[in-house]
């Protein structure tokens, strides 16, 4: 086998390998030989099919498998020679050929970057303090009362946290336009769930009135063609709800599977989980912020056939979230420029994170995968049987050690960077409003 290697731009790299013809012709007549030993022939015994009679009728075929197997195997060896990373499957071209000839073909593919990375001490990262105080389980709590709610009709005017129910309809420049009209609508004011403008547009009104409205909609609005127009919603307010909540009784705390009905432990119950979220939250803000502090603070020249790989992962799984709620068969095929920015971004997260493992010699910590897999099973009824299950599950725990050894890597570089550390409340680290 001869092997010549040409870099053409980039990260792309073209093989040209040649393989003998002594040793493909070998190859090639032994799986002759071989089907002239199995094959049936009408006209001939079994086991005495003459040779040519096989080349002639499958001598195609043939030459298409042997081929096949020649360029994989050998670029292999080519690859592994040539102390080559591809990044991706090769495109392969045979060259026509006669028999007697050398077999040549080509094989294009990208390889890794070599990547250099600047010293982790360069690296600015912002990291989160935070605690819970009494006042956010307070509002927790009320979060609580709210999903158990019930709604009394009152004849005053309409405030924030009401339920009305109204019918609407919409125009445009005085024309009717479509999905801008509804009969027995209900929103809670303040919630946000209309287009802005609207809610408010109704707060201070009463039962009976008829009025209207002029709102805007967003220029990031979902159809095209009422992007940034200004519309006018005729109104009828037919009902005025107070919420009222529930009191916090044995009854109530028994609802959310305290048995005893004590107040405390439903408290204990919920800090705990909010402690669990935020803490989450807290340590994905850190990640975030790390990575992203990492990929501006290096160079990295990424390979096309990864980038593609990542936007095709990205695109499923926003097909699957559609798709729960659309029915998959009617999904438009997603470009692939919604998700490229997010992908080239995911790639270079991936190659330089794996630099810093591999130049520290990080290894995967167990007592972290432990940890991890502990805190997964936490939120489940039964987390010992969790537990189990990801022990006797190879793929889960291969994938928990990688998010381990990601973490690993993670606080590695906090311990390097220059940390500043920014005091925020609850409220502001899960992105809530104040309430």
């Amino acid at each position: 086998m001869q092997v010549s290697v040409e870099s053409t731009q980039g990260l792309e790299r073209v093989l040209t390998i040649t393989v003998a013809a002594e040793a493909y012709d070998k190859e090639f007549d032994g799986r002759i030989r071989h089907l002239s030993k199995t094959q049936r022939v009408d006209g001939f015994r079994p086991g005495k099919v003459p040779a040519s009679v096989i080349a002639k009728r499958f001598g195609a075929a043939i030459e298409q498998e042997v081929g096949g197997e020649v360029m994989q195997r050998n670029f292999y060896e080519a690859i592994v020679a040539e102390k080559l990373n591809p990044a991706g499957a090769p495109a392969v071209a045979p060259q026509p050929r006669k028999k007697g000839e050398d077999f040549v073909f080509t094989a294009t593919f990208e390889i890794y970057p070599e990547v250099a990375l600047n010293a982790l001490e360069e690296l600015a990262v912002e990291t989160v303090s935070t605690s819970i105080e009494d006042a956010d389980l307070d509002n927790m709590l009320v979060t609580l009362q709210k999903q158990h709610a019930e709604w009394k009709e009152v004849k005053r005017k309409s405030k924030k946290d009401d339920q009305v129910t109204v019918d609407f309809e919409g125009s445009i420049d005085g024309e009717l336009f479509e999905g801008g009209k509804a009969e027995g609508f209900q929103i809670v004011l303040g919630s946000d769930r209309m287009i802005p403008g609207f809610e408010s547009g109704i707060l201070g009104h009463k039962t009976g009135e008829e009025f209207s409205i002029d709102v805007t909609f967003p220029e990031d609005y979902h159809a095209e063609q009422l992007k940034g127009k200004v519309a006018q919603f005729a109104i009828n307010l037919t009902k005025v709800e107070q919420q009222i909540l529930p009191e916090l009784t044995e009854e109530f705390v028994k609802k959310f599977g305290v048995e005893s009905g004590d107040l405390e432990v439903l408290k204990a119950d919920v800090k705990k989980n909010m402690q669990r979220e935020l803490d989450q939250v807290v340590k994905n803000t850190a990640k975030d912020n790390v990575l992203t502090a990492l990929v501006e603070n290096n160079e990295v020249e990424v390979p096309k056939a990864l980038v593609e790989s990542e936007v095709n992962v990205l695109r499923k799984q926003a097909m699957e979230r559609y798709g729960k709620e659309m029915d998959p068969n009617n999904l438009p095929e997603l470009p692939a420029e919604l998700f490229s920015e997010q992908a080239e971004k995911r790639v270079k997260v991936g190659l330089l994170l794996g630099e810093v493992i591999k130049v520290n010699e990080l290894k995967v910590d167990q007592d972290k995968v432990s940890a991890l897999i502990e805190n997964a099973a936490s939120a489940y009824e039964n987390p010992a049987e969790v537990v189990e299950y990801y022990k006797n599950n190879k793929e889960l725990m291969q994938n928990m050690e990688n998010v381990a050894l990601e973490e690993q890597a993670v606080d590695f570089i906090i311990e390097k960077a220059k940390v500043t550390e920014v005091k925020k409340s609850f409220d502001e680290v899960m992105n809530k409003p104040a309430a």
